[in-house]
């Protein structure tokens, strides 16, 4: 998918306005679900857009050497705390770009399948994208048992996104960063 928009971004001149990308997005999920149609696949499962990602990576940010992440825990790459193979993250830990990616991806895997199975109600794109956003950051098992998940699995959307205000402490500090990250999660998950 980078591919794509790194190309959409070199002939649009260098950068794309957000509504090219959701155009963008939208037609690259329709071209998804035409080929799956053609193939028979059904799947019930959705997937982060490549917008989506991007709003991680904004959020998360890219770090190469480990660090702590305010509250103690070791982050690497795009908010990795644990490897692919189980390994926690640890001082002094170094990856590639690619390793960072790469890592990414997995975790991606991991907060996908958290939203699919916590959610029983129907998402656009931009709630599943917010829902991914936040799962990411606060992890699966906060996530899954979250006052946000159930308004929203009782079909109360407007409960569920006000609950993303309410996920703005670390460490039992308010932090901005967090209110800033909330504020744009909320904001697509109602678009």
């Amino acid at each position: 998918m980078k591919q794509i928009f790194d190309f959409l971004r070199k002939i649009s001149g260098g950068s794309l306005t957000q509504k090219q990308v959701d155009a963008a997005d939208k037609l690259i999920a329709t071209a998804y679900d035409d080929v799956t149609s053609m193939l028979g696949i059904t799947l019930d499962e959705m997937h982060v857009s490549p917008s989506g990602i991007d709003l991680i990576c904004n959020f998360e940010g890219k770090r190469l050497m480990a660090y702590d992440d305010g509250v103690g825990v070791w982050t690497i790459g795009f908010g990795t705390t644990i490897y692919p193979n189980g390994i926690k993250v640890k001082k002094g830990d170094v990856c590639t770009e690619a390793q960072a990616k790469a890592y990414m991806a997995y975790d991606l895997k991991k907060f996908e399948l958290a939203v699919n199975d916590a959610v029983n109600i129907s998402l656009n794109q931009n709630q599943f994208d917010a829902l991914v956003s936040l799962a990411y950051n606060i992890g699966t098992n906060a996530f899954k048992n979250s006052t946000l998940v159930k308004n929203l699995n009782a079909g109360d959307y407007r409960g569920a996104a006000n609950q993303f205000d309410v996920w703005v402490n670390a460490g039992g500090k308010r932090m901005q960063g967090l209110v800033n990250r909330r504020t744009k999660e909320k904001a697509l998950f109602l678009k």
